[in-house]
């Protein structure tokens, strides 16, 4: 197995960056993911590591072998495609045996690896089939095989559940983790789906306009984002981000929303008072928020008057929309809540678990 380094990795498409001399480590054996919106540069980059895509600086090593000007075939990875890549004429198997044949490896060198992987991934009653005869989530399963069979240093996968309906991506996270116990094998995984990114990763890098937001583990990105984007991209619904005034009064902060002032926790330490009377940006995420007729009393949490504007039962839980001092936000609330629509409800309000960022840098203001 091997590590995966990049090095101010830089590629333009007519003059502009969309990859912008990223550095980055991909652990040996660790599964990394790579998420953020559409354009963000996380499949360049890994088409970059692949040697799909070239790149115009900056330096790539798989191990300690700098890859550069290494051909794809010889840099000793595998690639899974969002679009399967099989050959439609070819069966399972030898969709699977095609790459072995083609570096003439014996016959049943070919044999035993092909089976080994139809074994790991409960395809074995499969390989006398066409692909064409396979479901969706079958034929991810037979790229994935064609791919282990080549035994790598390093697996790379481009949105690989993303033509799969939403149940079968549920199923087929949870064989990509147990993939990934079994083979015990670095993996560098691109997605923009942020849930897949939880549910899948060791660690997290977090992409915008060619550039590294932020890496580190699910939870950390979570609950320590460290910039508004990272902070709106993690999470379902979105963090709530409301413009307010950071002020004091007799030793104790406030962030002040116009109509309402909620009082910052002195556990989360204190503030610079460089930035007293000036405008932040709160932030507090919609699970945080919640009806508070179901909430128990706790140091740090507070009560709000709100109205509510939309409501979204999901079954374990309801999403309300709500305005309060001229804001809107989201809130999820107990499934059993009895908030009605252009109603008033009292909310709880965890500020323990609030955010603040800067207004111009959007940057997270740390409390000390």
């Amino acid at each position: 197995m091997a590590e995966v380094r990049l090095s101010n990795l830089t590629k333009r498409f007519d003059n502009n960056p969309v990859v912008d001399r990223i550095n980055l480590t991909a652990k040996d054996r660790e599964f990394l993911v790579l998420v953020g919106p559409s354009g963000c540069g996380k499949t360049t980059t890994l088409r970059m590591i692949a040697g799909l895509e070239d790149m115009d600086a900056g330096d790539i090593y798989i191990g300690d072998r700098l890859v550069n000007d290494v051909a794809p075939k010889d840099r000793d990875i595998a690639m899974v495609f969002q679009n399967y890549a099989l050959y439609p004429h070819m069966n399972v198997y030898k969709n699977m045996a095609f790459g072995l044949k083609f570096r003439k490896l014996p016959k049943t060198e070919i044999d035993n690896r092909v089976r080994r992987a139809a074994g790991i991934l409960g395809i074995e009653d499969l390989l006398l089939k066409k692909p064409r005869q396979l479901s969706g989530g079958q034929r991810q399963r037979v790229a994935m095989g064609r791919a282990i069979v080549r035994q790598p240093k390093v697996f790379l996968f481009d949105e690989p559940l993303s033509n799969l309906d939403a149940k079968l991506r549920v199923q087929m996270r949870s064989e990509l983790s147990k993939l990934h116990g079994k083979l015990e094998t670095t993996i560098i995984y691109v997605t923009h789906d942020q849930i897949e990114a939880m549910t899948l990763a060791g660690r997290i890098v977090v992409m915008n306009d060619g550039h590294i937001m932020q890496i580190g583990t699910p939870l950390e990105v979570y609950e320590n984002p460290q910039n508004v984007f990272v902070a709106g991209f993690i999470g379902s619904p979105p963090m709530n981000f409301i413009d307010v005034m950071l002020v004091e009064v007799n030793g104790q902060f406030y962030v002040d929303g116009g109509n309402f002032r909620l009082v910052v926790p002195q556990t989360l330490g204190g503030i610079s008072r460089v930035r007293i009377n000036r405008q932040v940006v709160f932030g507090i995420r919609p699970e945080h928020i919640n009806d508070l007729a179901f909430v128990m009393p706790a140091r740090g949490v507070q009560e709000l008057d709100a109205l509510v504007e939309v409501i979204e039962p999901i079954g374990s839980e309801v999403i309300l929309i709500v305005t309060a001092g001229g804001h809107q936000f989201a809130a999820k609330v107990h499934p059993q809540t009895k908030a009605s629509l252009h109603q008033s409800i009292k909310l709880s309000i965890d500020m323990n678990r609030m955010h603040l960022f800067d207004k111009e840098t959007g940057e997270k203001i740390d409390l000390e």
